[in-house]
């Protein structure tokens, strides 16, 4: 879930941070509001502090694992931190509906990531739509890993999940899995088509 180059199909609207530069001034703009360090907020969020560094000048575009991990550790849930409205009241029997095309959109240099259902806070999962540019594990700067259990569905094109632990598997058109993402996984396309996949994220 890192990182390409368009959006699948239909312009999406976004809302909230849709670029590397406004994650990087987001993420920059809560860690002095605590008054840390780059190393206080690596301890707070398990990210180490040349990664948060990068993303803070805009070297590098995180991965939906590692925002997850940085929220954590701000004390947000990922949807907060990837958007600027205020924090709605709870309320029991809430929904959300995300019309096609109109989730946020968040490229990167390996995949577009559309979070679905963005409006809602405090999400017990983070629902995504992405699209896999990547063709090779070289395409990516880190192997991701966090606390999340993921479930993953291939909507279109066949998809390769690379793991520290296990041979790089095929997944195709139906397919699906469920992994602790506590390993590091890495994700690519195999062919000429972009492989399209729905994701659900745990939110621990």
């Amino acid at each position: 879930m890192e990182q390409t180059v368009a959006a699948p199909g239909a312009q999406a609207k976004t809302e909230g941070p849709e670029s590397t530069a406004d994650i990087a001034k987001k993420i920059a703009e809560l860690r002095r509001d605590r008054q840390w360090t780059l190393k206080d907020a690596a301890q707070a969020t398990g990210v180490a502090s040349s990664t948060l560094s990068k993303i803070e000048r805009q070297e590098l575009s995180p991965t939906i694992s590692t925002l997850q991990k940085i929220a954590s550790g701000f004390g947000l849930d990922v949807i907060q931190l990837l958007s600027n409205q205020e924090q709605p009241q709870k309320l029991a029997g809430r929904r959300s509906i995300t019309r096609a095309g109109q989730g946020s959109v968040h490229p990167t240099k390996t995949c577009i990531n559309e979070v679905l259902c963005h409006d809602l806070k405090h999400k017990r999962m983070t629902p995504l739509y992405t699209t896999i540019g990547a063709r090779s594990i070289d395409d990516y700067s880190s192997w991701p890993k966090s606390d999340a259990e993921i479930f993953l569905y291939v909507i279109k094109g066949t998809l390769v999940v690379n793991s520290r632990l296990y041979e790089p598997i095929e997944l195709h058109e139906g397919d699906s899995m469920y992994y602790d993402a506590s390993t590091e996984h890495l994700w690519t396309s195999k062919g000429a088509e972009d492989a399209q996949i729905l994701w659900m994220i745990s939110n621990n």
